[in-house]
């Protein structure tokens, strides 16, 4: 296990466990790189994280394909939550 600024990786990470379907999230989106989920404490209506499936310790480790994947993701998932939400 490793700790890095006070969280632990490995097999208690959260967002592993998320991506390995060994805990509950309400997955609205997955490709064979990310994952997309919404938060279970959100700040808005629709907040949903983003994330890649592979574990990085922070965004400065994530390849640049990955990362390129998770911002064109990201843009997606974004024009489908501001359409169900909007009034």
């Amino acid at each position: 296990m490793r700790l890095v600024l006070g969280l632990m990786f490995g097999k208690s990470c959260i967002f592993c466990k998320i991506v390995r379907k060994q805990a509950p999230a309400s997955i609205i989106y997955e490709d064979e790189s990310t994952i997309v989920f919404l938060d279970l404490r959100p700040l808005n209506v629709g907040h949903t994280l983003v994330i890649p499936k592979a574990h990085y310790v922070d965004i400065f480790d994530i390849p640049e394909k990955e990362l390129s994947q998770m911002h064109r993701v990201s843009k997606l998932v974004s024009f489908g939550v501001k359409k169900s939400y909007q009034s």
